[in-house]
């Protein structure tokens, strides 16, 4: 057994890998498609602001997808396995395409697949998923109209200065939106990979294994393991955090450049100071989100954010037949990892 908990926790960091490979178009497209960095270069940049929301955020989020939107007591190792191979392929597939579909929803869709087939709709924690949906909606929706906000704050300041000097100047501002908005993203959505192995540490899994001890133990600190003795039955360890956080960089790193093409230059033309402006939004939503413990999609909130401010320079800017593409992945996400992650639980039933 815990040579089988050791490799779902291996493929929950992997499912975090492929989360920064994936969305790294979100923390760089703009960046790179106004040519203030480099691709190279903007990976690094958002690879080391990843990493460096450990030191930020509270880990609210995590503890959302750990115990927020399946009883965490059902939770046994196919479980874990359906929903991480419904994140995993689903990603996977959406990278193939250029579409920018949202990792979080598809652990949350994962989830919610393994979980209806093994116990059905009572294991289903209501609050937590509603939600999560509900954020569907808002979350591009607060990174448009901040996005809207920044702009027209910005362009007023700025509207009788000389264009190669707004230009330079926001150059320079890019990398600090750019900056922002990777931390918000390794804030937001490396916690969900905390949840879910710190799920597996505590949750049914646990309770149903005399040698998971071993593998708990080695997770956390002597304090965190008093903790645990004293009662407390769900936290992230500092150990789960810091690999989680790592993981999500080095994914990043890699680039899923794909994506990037569709969300630097399909949906509408950016200039620095348009850059700017939708990674500042994107960015605010991202820190109110997971200061509220509310796993958004980082995807969403950026798309909203770029096309806000598309909108606000002319309706027509924005290439609306890709958005509304967009728009049709993010609708598909929940119920197709859902039901990948169902075919994978069964699946796993028979071994």
């Amino acid at each position: 057994m815990a040579i089988w908990i050791l490799f779902l926790i291996a493929l929950a960091l992997f499912f975090d890998y492929l989360n920064g490979f994936h969305d790294a178009a979100n923390s760089v497209s703009t960046v790179v498609a106004t040519r203030v960095l480099s691709p190279r270069l903007a990976v690094w940049w958002a690879a080391f602001f990843n990493f460096a929301a450990l030191f930020v955020f509270h880990t609210g989020v995590a503890k959302t997808i750990g115990s927020g939107i399946v009883d965490i007591s059902i939770v046994d190792a196919n479980l874990v396995f359906g929903a991480l191979m419904g994140a995993c392929i689903w990603n996977l597939l959406t990278w193939w395409w250029g579409l920018p579909s949202s990792s979080s929803h598809a652990l949350i869709g994962g989830l919610i697949g393994a979980a209806l087939v093994k116990a059905g709709p009572a294991s289903l924690v209501t609050s937590g998923i509603l939600k999560t949906v509900a954020f569907i909606v808002i979350a591009p929706v607060m990174g448009f109209v901040m996005g809207i906000v920044i702009a027209s704050i910005v362009f007023r300041i700025f509207a009788h200065s000389n264009p190669f000097k707004v230009d330079g100047i926001f150059r320079k501002g890019q990398l600090f939106s750019a900056a922002a908005y990777s931390l918000g993203h390794g804030g937001n959505d490396a916690q969900k990979t905390m949840g879910m192995i710190s799920m597996i540490l505590f949750g049914g899994i646990a309770s149903g294994s005399g040698d998971i001890s071993m593998v708990r133990d080695f997770f956390m600190t002597s304090s965190e393991a008093a903790r645990y003795a004293a009662g407390e039955d769900f936290f992230i360890p500092i150990s789960v955090a810091v690999l989680c956080q790592l993981a999500i960089a080095l994914g990043t790193l890699s680039g899923g450049w794909r994506i990037v093409k569709t969300m630097g230059q399909k949906v509408t033309r950016l200039k620095p100071i348009d850059g700017f402006c939708a990674e500042s939004g994107a960015a605010i939503s991202l820190f109110v989100s997971s200061w509220l413990g509310i796993p958004v999609s980082t995807t969403h909130t950026i798309t909203g954010g770029i096309v806000g401010i598309g909108s606000f320079k002319r309706f027509s800017a924005v290439r609306w037949g890709v958005a509304r593409k967009i728009v049709w992945a993010w609708v598909v996400t929940i119920p197709a990892s859902a039901l990948i992650a169902a075919a994978a639980y069964w699946a796993s039933t028979l071994f």
